[in-house]
């Protein structure tokens, strides 16, 4: 297991990778971890992923009450309904980042299998990322969409905002949700060209030989 003094340190360093590569800028986005003891770090609220503090991120013990560090991101409930829906969530990012915002903006976006199947790996390490509609920021109401996925989901796109992705750990969370970007970036570099996607049998193919959860 990894010791709360290195999850501290990862989180800032892999925060701050994602921001100086532009995948979330100011201080938008989030991100939040599992401690050894079923507690969680998360990212303080109106800080910037490229100046994150390990000592002052926000510290919950395991039964959700905030005992250390400054106060948590307004978007906590978005992290709480991971973690409450999914049991193998050990981390949990939330970016800005811009193509996946400009995708879910086209009215041909579909709500239930958000990315188009232009390359294996995001059906490799996403599945398939419900599209939701549009919520004020920090509204509740959003933790409230992500429950009613039942945990079948390890990734959502909140419309004209940005995703949210839960991994099994930090850096699981962090590559899944620069696939997600990467791969609407494509979509939007495709888009009213002819592309040629991947076929439905190879998408089975991929869902089966790694094992992808996969709901119809």
């Amino acid at each position: 297991m990894t010791s709360e003094i290195v999850l501290r340190e990862t989180i800032c360093t892999l925060a701050a990778s994602l921001f100086d590569r532009g995948l979330t800028g100011g201080s938008t986005g989030n991100i939040s971890a599992r401690t050894q003891d079923g507690g969680l770090l998360v990212s303080p609220t109106g800080t910037s992923f490229g100046r994150l503090d390990p000592a002052r991120l926000s510290r919950f013990d395991a039964s959700g009450t905030l005992t250390d560090g400054d106060p948590p991101t307004k978007e906590m409930p978005l992290h709480s309904a991971f973690y409450e829906t999914r049991s193998t969530a050990g981390a949990v990012v939330h970016l800005h980042s811009c193509h996946s915002v400009a995708w879910s903006m086209m009215p041909d976006a579909d709500e239930d299998n958000f990315l188009p199947p232009l390359t294996p790996y995001a059906i490799m390490k996403l599945g398939k990322v419900k599209l939701l509609p549009f919520f004020m920021p920090g509204d509740p109401a959003m933790g409230e969409a992500v429950r009613g996925l039942a945990g079948k989901r390890t990734a959502v796109m909140l419309a004209n905002h940005g995703p949210v992705v839960a991994g099994k750990d930090v850096e699981a969370a962090c590559n899944a949700i620069e696939e997600l970007e990467d791969t609407a970036r494509l979509a939007m570099m495709m888009r009213g060209i002819n592309a040629r996607m991947l076929t439905a049998e190879q998408v089975s193919g991929l869902v089966e030989r790694f094992d992808v959860e996969w709901d119809d």
